[in-house]
């Protein structure tokens, strides 16, 4: 079983360190949220704690060292006491971009999927008179994933590889995912309003 180092608390400051913008802080919340919520959906229940620490560091470097995502994360991970198997975890979600570490274990597969998946997600949320993914339907997300015009910046061949990677199709990791983010929207709105 795969146990953190580092405990939840120790890991939202060590993001907070580096991460000053909301944006990044919240874009962590829910990655660790989805995280911990596919960890229990697939069998990983007793390492969500695990699972949930890497989504919310996995972009630990991106603020700070855009030109160097995934590079330097070793070093501002590793002097904090975060073990070796979670580095590498944070690192290759970046494959292929900006890493040449391959997601191996389920759970890095799902977290490279997931996290480019869950920006597409948030920024059609905002377009939504409601401004939540809570009623939202997994067709307004295929609507917005083919619109190539529409977060622009959201891959959709990493969403599609991930969902590759997975052995699953497109619309089950966007069925899983949104429901992820829909479990966990307003924790994370409360959480941000103490930590922000």
């Amino acid at each position: 079983m795969r146990t953190s180092k580092i405990t939840r608390e120790e890991a939202l400051a060590l993001l907070k360190e580096y991460n000053k913008e909301a944006f990044h802080i919240q874009h962590g919340l829910t990655v660790e949220a989805v995280m911990r919520w596919y960890a229990d959906d697939l069998g990983y229940g007793e390492e969500k704690d695990y699972w949930g620490i890497c989504g919310l560091l996995h972009d630990i470097d991106f603020e700070m060292y855009p030109e160097e995502h995934c590079k330097k994360a070793p070093e501002l991970l590793a002097p904090a006491g975060v073990g070796e198997d979670m580095i590498r975890t944070v690192c290759s979600h970046g494959y292929g971009i900006c890493s040449d570490i391959e997601p191996e274990h389920e759970m890095e597969k799902v977290l490279f999927a997931a996290d480019e998946l869950t920006g597409l997600i948030w920024a059609a949320a905002l377009m939504r008179p409601s401004k939540s993914v809570c009623d939202m339907e997994v067709s307004s997300v295929k609507k917005k994933f083919k619109d190539k015009r529409f977060a622009a910046g959201c891959s959709r061949d990493i969403i599609r590889t991930g969902a590759e990677q997975l052995g699953w199709e497109l619309n089950m990791l966007f069925e899983k995912t949104l429901e992820a983010m829909k479990c966990s929207e307003k924790q994370i709105q409360e959480e941000m309003e103490r930590c922000v």
